[in-house]
Formats: C-alpha cells, structure tokens, sequence
C-alpha cells in the first residue's frame, strides 16, 4: 500500500535528526548544537548554514531535551493586566513577534487587575520553568517576589518594582507626552483643561494624573474644581465621567484622558449630547492604540509604543537569563512617549480663530454646525 506524500513527508521531517543536520551543514554536532542553542559564539557564516541546512530537512529540535541539558526552557511568561483594552492584544502581539525572532516561545496570563490571580500565573509559569516573566501589570505580592529573586529568577516591571538583583524595571516618561499635550492644548489657545484619570490604586494613573497637574502649573494654569476626575480606564468610564463634567456650571474646553479607551467613552458620551469634538470640546487620549486613529473624528493622542514597550521587556529579560547579554548590568529600560496629533483637538471655542474657522467650513459646505 503507498504512503500518502503528505504522511511520507511528516514522517520525513519528524526523523530528521541532530547527525542530519550536521552532515547537511558540513559542520560537527557540537557547532549545531550551539547554533540551535543560540549560543553567540558561534561564526556567523556557520550559523547561517547550520540554520539553513535545519530548514531544508525540517529537523525539529526537541526543546524539552534541551532544557534539560542547558537548564533553559527557551519560554518567556508575560502577564498582561486584560484582553478588553486593545492596548493589550497589541502588546502581546509585538511581544511575541520578538521573542519568536529571538528563538523563544512565549506563555501569556491575564490578571484583570487581580494580585491573587497574578501570583496564581507567576507560579504556574514557574511550574513550566520559564526562563523570565514580563509583569505588564501591578499588585503582584511583595512575599512572592523576594522568594522568585532569592531563586535568581528574572522579573521585569512596568514603572516601578523592589529594588533586587534581578529585577529590571521599564520605566515609561508619561510626564514628557502629557507635558506636550498640555502644551499642544495651550498653543491653540485652550486654557479650561480637565483630566479624566484611570484606577488611582495604579501607578501608571497616578503618574499621568500627576504629570497633568505639573504640565499645567509650568504654564501657570490649574484645574478648576470638579477638572480632574477619577475613571476606570474603560469605554464605560469615560462616559460616566464626561456625564459628570456635563453636570458642571461651566464646561472645559479641553479633556485629556488617562487612556484610549477612557477618551473613546468621552466621544461617544459627547456624541450623544450637542457638544461636538473639537468644535466644542478637544480631547485627547494617551496610548495610540489602532483603533485611535479610526475614530471619528481620528482621536489626538500621547503615543506609548507597544514595539518600543515589547523591545524592551524582550531585551531586559534576556539580559536577565543570558550571561553573555551585551546589557546584562542594566537595570532600568527607557520608554519615550510623544504626542501624535490628529483632529480631535482644536482652537477653543468662542475664539476668533474657531469663529473664523467654523465661518471658513460654512461656507465651503463642509462640516456644517
């Protein structure tokens, strides 16, 4: 009886062995070894052909065994804080794409905000002996930390973390993109700004909010009572927070917002309402996630890379696992953030320029109040 090709090939590529490749390359077993075990080493020209030769005879290495030997998984953990916000699939997306490139695979948790299920993925990750986990999220417990430290076991955070031998903090300038922004705000001639903040019991929120407060007193403006109120991070949020702002005796001009998805709530929310954007109030979100630049109008916002945050949760935890990492000392990992402007901001309302720009779209039949 004749074997279909399509077995005949699996089984072809599931008996390809370590001699194959050896053989195929011209090359020993030790140098395949290396190559596979992305040991740096080893000659770039032998590497290449080593990589080559696996590709061509489809030889599988057997991970497992490796970890055995080497006492390395190749695996890394990354624990997100939800899947709902965008912001997040985005962040595992490009996370993974280089891990995968750096030849390690990826575990990934969510916690929804939630330091028991946090501990419950770190040692679940630890049971699958990953070699390093990116927390992208907050409340871990102080106890499990120090016990996964005394163990050598490398942890990354975002903002802040214990100050131990193996941690490496990414630690993101939201004051520089939020300064912008307030600043952006300013030159249009906006000076009634109002702040909607995320869960105060983050740090990251606290941070923004603060840098809001800063940004404003460098420019001699504060936030009237009522300005600056607390959200959720969530669509649902910024709506009730802007229904709040509505309730007030007089309205911003301006609302920046602690996320995304917070300034979406505030559109939609404004939507239902005469108050148009940016006709009658700007508003500006922080995180550019994809959907920002969909939105209508195409949503203003301070840009917190997911590739630059992914690059450097990647590269602080080899620098953690790999003893020959170029960056093996380093502690802390910049993450620049920066305005990206699009039309949801404009010259305040009641101005010359608004009046004469709403007078200019009159006329030409375009965007008609």
């Amino acid at each position: 009886m004749r074997t279909p090709r399509n077995q005949s090939s699996k089984r072809k590529r599931a008996a390809a062995s370590i001699r194959d490749v050896a053989k195929r390359a011209r090359v020993s077993i030790a140098t395949v070894s290396r190559v596979v075990n992305r040991i740096s080493s080893v000659d770039p020209e032998l590497a290449k052909r080593v990589w080559k030769a696996v590709d061509e005879i489809g030889y599988l290495p057997n991970t497992q065994a490796r970890a055995l030997v080497s006492g390395r998984s190749r695996i890394l953990g990354l624990i997100v804080s939800e899947i709902t916000n965008p912001f997040f699939p985005e962040l595992v997306q490009e996370f993974e794409n280089l891990a995968v490139a750096q030849g390690y695979e990826v575990m990934i948790g969510s916690t929804n905000y939630d330091p028991a299920r946090t501990e419950l993925l770190v040692r679940r990750m630890l049971q699958r002996n990953v070699d390093g986990v990116a927390v992208m999220t907050f409340g871990i417990e102080e106890e499990l930390v120090q016990r996964l430290v005394e163990s050598e076991f490398p942890l990354v955070f975002v903002d802040a973390g214990p100050d131990l031998p193996n941690i490496r903090i990414l630690k993101v300038n939201y004051e520089e993109g939020i300064r912008q922004a307030v600043q952006h705000l300013a030159a249009l001639g906006h000076r009634s700004m109002a702040f909607i903040t995320g869960p105060l019991h983050l740090r990251s929120a606290v941070a923004r909010r603060d840098a809001f407060v800063k940004s404003m007193k460098e420019l001699g403006l504060t936030a009237p009572a009522g300005f600056i109120v607390t959200g959720t991070h969530t669509m649902e949020g910024g709506i009730a927070a802007m229904e709040r702002m509505l309730a007030l005796p007089e309205l911003p001009t301006a609302v920046l917002c602690s996320n995304d998805m917070t300034a979406i709530g505030v559109l939609h929310g404004l939507y239902r309402t005469t108050h148009s954007v940016p006709q009658e109030i700007s508003v500006v979100g922080f995180d550019d996630i994809h959907l920002a630049q969909f939105m209508l109008p195409p949503l203003t916002t301070v840009q917190m890379s997911c590739r630059d945050l992914a690059d450097a949760a990647v590269e602080a935890l080899r620098a953690g696992v790999e003893t020959d990492h170029r960056k093996a000392t380093q502690k802390e990992w910049p993450i620049p953030t920066r305005l990206v402007v699009r039309q949801s901001t404009a010259f305040p309302r009641g101005t010359l320029p608004a009046l004469v720009q709403k007078t200019g779209r009159n006329k030409s039949g375009k965007n008609p109040k």
